[in-house]
């Protein structure tokens, strides 16, 4: 059976980073008819709440939701993301096997270090996936045109942001998949993310769509500069 190839693929230090950060443009995507898919970097065997299993299964469960083509985990230790051959390597191979067109990582200025680990280990991933003789057994060399990032905790200004107005839905379905994580439960401890959290993320991206001219929109910084034929715009009058 042929591989299939990805459209877009982006990664997360846990399971729940891409929802909370790009839910609504994945959706879209998978809309869109794209290929779409997720990658989590770790089992979040160090969160405060929930099991490895269970955060598995409200993975795939977020993923249906979304309508993602494929969702994969790494399984790098929590708290453990720091470069390292071993990790470039197994990244680096699926990098090559999925051949992604495009990548999105989460923003490095956050709260949460992984986050910004994450993303940190994945660029260098994505370069060392285009060199020829980097590790050959690996699959053959393959350059992803563009690394985004995409916001997960605070309120960063973005280059640009995508209108999720009609995909508002689905993004917070996929968040509420994980309800071992943002719902407080008699067996469960209070953490940030118990209190609200949830209609937080909504809000922020209510507040995104209110400075785009939009209901709900998206976040986005490009890592390289971008260029357009021409400038947007609107409808024609």
């Amino acid at each position: 059976m042929e591989e299939i190839t990805l459209d877009i693929l982006a990664f997360g230090a846990h399971a729940d980073d891409v929802e909370i950060g790009m839910g609504g443009t994945l959706k879209k995507f998978a809309e869109d008819g794209r290929t779409t898919g997720i990658c989590d970097l770790t089992e979040a065997e160090l969160s405060s709440n929930g099991t490895v299993f269970t955060r598995h299964h409200e993975a795939q469960h977020a993923a249906e939701i979304l309508s993602v083509t494929t969702r994969l985990n790494m399984k790098f230790p929590d708290r453990g993301l720091g470069i390292s051959d071993d990790k470039l390597s197994a990244l680096v191979k699926i990098i090559r096997k999925k051949k992604p067109r495009i990548v999105f990582v989460p923003y490095s200025e956050d709260r949460h270090p992984d986050h910004g680990h994450a993303a940190r280990l994945v660029e260098e991933a994505v370069f060392s996936a285009g060199i020829r003789k980097y590790h050959p057994q690996l699959g053959d060399a393959h350059k992803v045109s563009q690394i985004y990032y995409y916001f997960i905790n605070g309120f960063h200004r973005p280059q640009f942001t995508i209108n999720i107005s009609n995909q508002i839905e689905a993004k917070r379905q996929s968040l509420e998949a994980y309800e071992s994580q943002f719902t407080l439960t008699p067996d469960s401890v209070s953490t940030p993310l118990t209190n609200g959290y949830v209609d937080k993320v909504i809000h922020r991206e209510y507040l995104y769509g209110k400075e785009s001219g939009v209901e709900y929109a998206e976040g986005f910084i490009a890592k390289n500069l971008l260029c357009l034929e021409e400038f947007p715009l609107g409808e024609r009058r």
